[in-house]
C-alpha cells in the first residue's frame, strides 16, 4: 500500500485477522485475559440482514454481494471448461454465517493421518477434547460431546417423508441407519445435526464473539481490507489496513494471527511479499520471502447434484409454489421456530464407500427435498429431490493466487477438479451408487425417474462427462497454507502453526490442513484456531 496518509492506532498484544469461524474463536479465547489486548479485523460488515439468521437464508445470501465474496473460479477443465461461483461469507462469523449448519467433525483417521504425517498434537485423541469443549450439544455431555460450551448444536426441527423413505432405501443396499456421525467413524445414514439454537442459525459470531463483544480489551474493526502484512526483516510487525477509503496502521506487540480463510489468508501473504517467488514476480509483487507452498495445495469437495423426479411425494419445489403453504410456514417459524424455514440445504445425510478399494467411507451423500439448477436460482416447477454426493479424500490438488499488488483485486482460484484418474474414477462409480440406491424397494411408491444427469448415460466415460457437467463446489476450500514437518519444501507452516521463516505469524483457519477432513469443514476450522490460541496461550506463559 502506498501514497496517502495513514493513520497509526496504536499497538496490540495479538492481531487476529478475519472475523469468521476461525477469528470468532481466536477473539474469544485470546480476550479472555484481561491484561490482554486483541484487535480483530474483518473486512466484511455486521450480521444485521435477517437472512444471517434464519436458517433458510442461506438461498437469500449465496451469490447476494451483501453476504459473500462473489469469487469465481478460472474455467476448469476438469469440470469442460467451466467456472463455478465461489461462495465465501463476507460477514463476521464468515461463511459460517450463510452456510449448511451441519456439525460435522470428519473421520478419526482424518487427524491420525495428520499425526502420521509427523504433525504431533493433531491426532484424533489429541483435537476430541477440543470439539468437546466447543459444544453446546442438545444430548448432554457424554465420551464423544460436550455440553455449556459455546458452540451450540441441535437435531433438525423439518420432518420429510420421502428423507425418512431415503434412509430406508440406503439400508436396503447395505448402509446402516446410524444416529451420530460425530463418533470417529460416520459410516452409516442419519439426520445431520445442525448448528442452531431454537431454530436460528448459530453462527461463530452469534456463539463465539457477540457475548464478548464488550471486553474493553477487545476491539472489533469491520469492513477493514487488509492491505498488507508489515515485516522488520524476518518478523511481522504490523497489518496494513483500508476502511471507508482511508489507510490505518496498526502494531502487534506479540503475535499476528491470519484467519482469513483459505481463500483470503494466501492473498494476504502474497500481497505481503510472502509466497512462491515466480507467483510473486508474476504479479507485480516484490519478493519478502520465498516460500512456495502459499497458495497451492488447495482442495475441495466437488458434489455432484444428481436429480430425481418424483410422484407422491411432498417436497420443498411443490411446496413453494403454494402461496397458501408459504403463508403456513412463516407462521409455523414465527410462532414455534419449526418447519421449512429452519431447514438446513440438506438434512439426510450417507456416509459410505465407493468401492472395496477404500478401508473407510470417501463418499458423503447430502439429501434434499427440492431441486435446482445452483444455489441462488429458483426451485424447479415439479416435486423432486437432489442427492448430492461428494468425493471426501480427493486427489486432485488446486491453487490460489493474486495476480496483482492491489488488495481490492479478486484472487485466481482454480480447484483443479477431476484431474486425477482415481478422482475420475470415484465420480463414476458414485453416480452409479446413486442410480441403486434409487432403484432400491423403499423407493418404488415414487416412481423415481432420474432428470439429471440422465438415464441413457451409462457407459464410464459418459459418467465422466456427465460428472464434469454437474459437478459444482460444496464450498469446503481448506489446504492453501499447510502445515508440514521440516524438509517438506509445500510446508508453509510447523506443526504449532507458526509461519515457517518468518517470527510474530501465525495461520489458524482451514488453510492450514495439511489433508481435508472426510466431512463438512466448518466445525475443523474452529477446532484448528481452538488449539492455535490454546497453543499461542502456551508459549505466551512461557515466555
Amino acid at each position: 500500500m502506498t501514497g496517502g496518509s495513514m493513520e497509526d492506532i496504536g499497538r496490540y498484544d495479538y492481531i487476529v485477522v478475519g472475523a469468521g469461524s476461525a477469528g470468532c474463536v481466536l477473539a474469544n479465547r485470546l480476550s479472555a485475559d484481561p491484561k490482554t489486548k486483541v484487535l480483530l479485523l474483518e473486512a466484511g460488515g455486521k450480521d444485521d440482514w435477517i437472512w444471517f439468521h434464519i436458517p433458510v437464508g442461506y438461498l437469500f445470501a449465496i451469490g447476494n454481494p451483501r453476504a459473500d465474496w462473489m469469487f469465481k473460479t478460472t474455467p476448469q477443465p476438469g469440470l469442460n471448461g467451466r467456472s463455478l461461483n465461489y461462495p465465501r461469507g463476507k460477514v463476521i462469523g464468515g461463511s459460517s454465517a450463510i452456510n449448511a449448519m451441519i456439525y460435522m467433525r470428519g473421520q478419526r483417521q482424518d487427524y491420525d493421518g495428520w499425526r502420521q504425517m509427523g504433525l504431533a498434537g493433531w491426532g484424533f485423541d489429541d483435537v476430541l477434547p477440543l470439539f468437546k469443549r466447543q459444544e453446546d450439544h442438545y444430548a448432554g455431555a457424554s465420551m464423544a460431546h460436550g455440553a455449556g460450551g459455546p458452540w451450540r448444536v441441535e437435531a433438525p426441527r423439518v420432518h420429510w417423508p420421502i428423507l425418512d423413505a431415503v434412509r430406508e432405501a440406503a439400508g436396503e443396499i447395505g448402509i446402516p441407519k446410524i444416529v451420530d456421525f460425530n463418533r470417529g467413524d460416520n459410516e452409516g445414514a442419519a439426520y445431520f445435526d445442525v448448528n442452531q439454537k431454537r431454530g436460528r442459525r448459530w453462527s461463530a459470531a452469534r456463539g463465539f464473539l457477540k457475548p464478548i463483544l464488550k471486553r474493553p480489551n477487545l476491539r472489533l474493526v469491520s469492513g477493514a481490507e487488509v492491505a498488507c502484512i508489515v515485516l522488520a526483516g524476518k518478523r511481522a510487525e504490523a497489518i496494513q489496513f483500508h476502511k471507508d477509503g482511508q489507510s490505518f496502521i496498526v502494531h502487534a506487540a506479540g503475535e499476528i494471527i491470519l484467519a482469513a480463510g483459505a481463500i483470503g489468508t494466501p492473498k494476504i501473504l502474497e500481497l505481503s511479499g510472502i509466497g512462491d517467488a515466480q507467483v510473486l514476480a508474476a504479479a507485480g509483487i516484490d519478493v519478502r520471502h520465498d516460500l512456495p507452498g502459499v497458495g497451492k495445495n488447495l482442495q475441495d469437495h466437488l458434489q455432484l447434484r444428481p436429480i430425481f423426479k418424483l410422484a407422491h411425494a411432498r417436497t420443498l419445489n411443490v411446496d413453494y409454489r403454494s402461496r397458501l403453504k408459504r403463508v403456513s410456514m412463516a407462521l409455523d417459524y414465527a410462532l414455534f421456530r419449526r418447519g421449512p424455514l429452519t431447514m438446513a440445504p440438506s438434512q439426510l445425510g450417507i456416509f459410505t464407500k465407493s468401492s472395496d478399494a477404500y478401508a473407510t467411507p470417501n463418499l458423503e451423500f447430502h439429501v434434499q427435498p427440492l431441486s435446482l439448477d445452483k444455489f441462488g436460482d429458483a426451485m424447479h416447477p415439479f416435486a423432486a429431490i437432489t442427492l448430492s454426493v461428494c468425493n471426501l479424500r480427493p486427489t486432485s490438488r488446486g491453487t490460489s493466487h493474486v495476480v496483482s499488488p492491489d488488495f481490492r483485486a479478486p484472487p485466481m482460484i482454480s480447484p483443479d477438479y477431476l484431474s486425477t484418474e482415481p478422482d475420475r474414477q470415484v465420480a463414476v462409480d458414485a453416480l452409479r451408487l446413486v442410480r441403486r440406491l434409487c432403484a432400491a424397494p423403499a423407493l418404488a411408491p415414487y416412481q423415481m425417474e432420474e432428470f439429471r444427469p440422465g438415464a441413457e448415460l451409462v457407459s464410464d466415460a459418459d459418467l465422466v462427462q456427465a460428472a464434469a457437467d454437474i459437478g459444482t463446489t460444496i464450498f469446503h476450500p481448506v489446504g492453501t497454507a499447510k502445515m508440514g514437518i521440516d524438509g517438506d519444501p509445500m510446508a508453509v507452516l510447523d506443526a504449532r502453526l507458526r509461519l515457517r521463516g518468518i517470527g510474530g505469524l501465525r495461520i489458524a483457519d482451514a488453510s492450514v490442513m495439511p489433508c481435508i477432513t472426510s466431512g463438512n469443514t466448518n466445525s475443523p476450522t474452529m477446532m484448528i484456531a481452538e488449539k492455535a490460541a490454546e497453543m499461542i496461550l502456551e508459549e505466551a506463559r512461557r515466555s
